[in-house]
């Protein structure tokens, strides 16, 4: 079957941490801008999904494609299935782009939609090793920073705000150098006829107790296919992650 991919960047004004945040100006550009330009050039189709007629407004100024959906979407995930089936005839496959990742690279993307060259696999997404010299409490603690367990097949075991694994007999500062951990980064890809099953899943309990929706994926028996990338990101949820994303810029 031919690969088709469009690329979806979910994208709402209110938010509780950064209100207006996809507007936010990155030096003369609105974030979501940034965001959809790093992506339209790998994919065969681009469009911004909102609920807010300003987010609108800023990207048909600035020539990109955007559909508005509805605002009762508890997820990204949500939000990017109504604007497929608006938008998405003719594609197989959508890549949900987080609107706060502006520096996503244009190999990111590649290295996702690779994973479906294999058929059988339903979702995929990004994955990213800590590196030896990482800080132990600022990179690896953080809950703010999802971490995974992969099997032999790049697959995802369990995603988790804690450190995963615990590195018995080891004190703290020695488990980056005992063991590849991975942090996830939260770009994800989808078949079609997979994504529409997705979200009509009901919460579960671990995606709840977690506050991680892909575990509602997990628990209910579908499989995610890892990509490894060594490029790191820079997601902006404050406005003191945008004033580090602005020196990164």
């Amino acid at each position: 079957m031919d690969r088709k991919f469009i690329g979806i960047i979910p994208a709402r004004y209110a938010s509780t941490r950064f209100p207006g945040k996809p507007l936010a100006d990155m030096k003369g550009k609105p974030m979501i801008q940034r965001v959809y330009e790093q992506v339209w050039q790998v994919l065969d189709n681009v469009w911004v999904a909102t609920d807010d007629k300003r987010i609108e407004e800023a990207v048909l100024n600035f020539g990109g494609q955007v559909v508005i959906t509805s605002d009762q979407h508890t997820s990204g995930t949500d939000r990017c299935y109504e604007a497929f089936c608006k938008v998405g005839a003719g594609y197989n496959i959508i890549i949900n782009i987080q609107g706060d990742e502006p520096f996503i690279q244009p190999s990111q993307i590649e290295i996702v939609k690779n994973c479906f060259e294999d058929e059988t696999v339903q979702i995929a997404t990004l994955v990213k090793p800590f590196k030896g010299t990482d800080d132990f409490e600022k990179d690896l603690f953080t809950a703010n920073t999802p971490k995974v367990v992969l099997n032999k097949k790049l697959e995802a075991m369990y995603f988790s705000r804690s450190i995963i694994p615990y590195i018995r007999g080891k004190q703290h500062t020695e488990w980056l150098k005992e063991h590849t951990f991975y942090k996830h980064i939260g770009l994800y890809a989808y078949r079609a006829d997979v994504l529409k099953e997705i979200t009509s899943l009901p919460p579960s309990t671990l995606e709840q107790a977690e506050s991680l929706e892909q575990l509602r994926w997990l628990e209910n028996g579908y499989k995610i296919k890892t990509g490894i990338t060594e490029v790191e990101t820079v997601g902006i949820d404050t406005p003191e992650d945008m004033e580090k994303a602005l020196r990164f810029l």
